[in-house]
């Protein structure tokens, strides 16, 4: 893809100084440790044609590896760059990788969260007698969503069964799994369908068909629109598979221990992801220590102080305009507010 542009290439190090410093200058200061949850509606996009660029658009920001004092910066990232295997060091790949992941990782979680204090808001409603229209429709869509039947106000098994499910993932877990399915986002599965966890689907024509798929089988590898999309399913998975039902009992019982829920402890719970049982709990353990992806358990998402508007003019320059496609800002101003 660099080829394309040839001026990028002679230039890179003189202008993208000059680039970094205008953005940093409008966006380091802007951010605060996040309180209350953030807009994922309202969370910047971004789709680098280059690793160069996704690891531009992370300096701008001041957002670096094993350095979340600061939180990290929520954006959605649509796809991984395809040349991450081509034009970086195999340390400055994985760090690019966990870091394109960390804040859609961040974001799921969020909202995981926020379904499971809706959840408990509207049962204590309900056992206070003060159930408000739509509590039922709400929890009976949520409980589908997790793949539970039953009713969640009358069947204490019902509520213990769906407040198992509706949980959080420990980042760790998430990213050693993304990288060993994926291969660090160079799969072909991960470049041409954004699938990091090789979730499969049954309608024909709707995803990539594998290569060495036996006759007479229909199953295709999933597509998704974006990298969160593909999280979002995966976290889902895990929190509704009946295969991973022990995985849900740890955590579960991690949490009424108070212990903390880590991805060391929750990989226990994947013998059935992998035909490989155990070895694969070792392989993704083993990948959690090496990498420190504990301290990823750890970090937060920041908050925009206020709504920040950045305009970057393209005109007079076709290569400038590539540096903002690069990294991820279009002609016109990008809306980096979160409310």
């Amino acid at each position: 893809m660099m080829s394309v542009y040839p001026k990028f290439l002679i230039y890179k190090a003189s202008f993208l100084s000059s680039v970094l410093l205008v953005i940093a200058a409008l966006l380091a200061p802007a951010f605060v440790a996040a309180s209350q949850p953030i807009d994922r509606d309202n969370t910047q996009t971004i789709t680098p044609e280059t690793t160069a660029g996704l690891q531009a658009f992370f300096k701008a920001l001041d957002y670096e590896w094993m350095q979340f004092e600061n939180g990290a910066p929520p954006f959605i990232l649509e796809r991984i760059p395809a040349d991450i295997n081509r034009t970086v060091s195999t340390v400055e790949k994985k760090h690019t990788f966990f870091m394109g992941l960390l804040p859609m990782v961040l974001l799921a979680n969020q909202e995981i969260k926020n379904e499971r204090e809706e959840i408990l808001l509207i049962l204590g409603r309900h056992r206070t007698r003060t159930t408000e229209e739509g509590d039922r429709e709400r929890l009976k869509e949520i409980s589908a969503r997790y793949g539970l039947r039953g009713r969640p106000f009358i069947d204490h098994r019902a509520r213990s069964r769906l407040l198992r499910r509706v949980d959080t993932i420990p980042p760790a877990l998430v990213l050693s799994q993304a990288a060993n399915e994926s291969a660090w986002g160079t799969s072909r599965f991960a470049q041409q369908g954004n699938n990091l966890f090789g979730e499969w689907t049954y309608k024909p024509g709707t995803g990539i068909v594998p290569a060495g798929r036996p006759a007479g089988k229909t199953y295709e590898v999933r597509k998704f629109p974006s990298i969160y999309e593909s999280i979002r399913s995966y976290m889902n998975n895990l929190n509704r598979n009946g295969a991973y039902r022990k995985l849900r009992e740890i955590r579960e019982e991690l949490r009424k221990s108070g212990q903390p829920v880590s991805g060391i402890a929750l990989a226990r719970g994947l013998v059935k992801y992998s035909q490989r049982g155990e070895e694969y709990i070792k392989e993704i353990q083993g990948m959690i220590r090496h990498n420190k992806l504990a301290l990823a358990d750890t970090a937060f998402l920041r908050r925009p102080k206020k709504e920040i508007l950045i305009s970057i003019s393209t005109s007079g320059s076709g290569f400038f305009s590539t540096r903002n496609r690069l990294i991820g800002h279009h002609p016109f101003a990008s809306n980096l507010s979160y409310p």
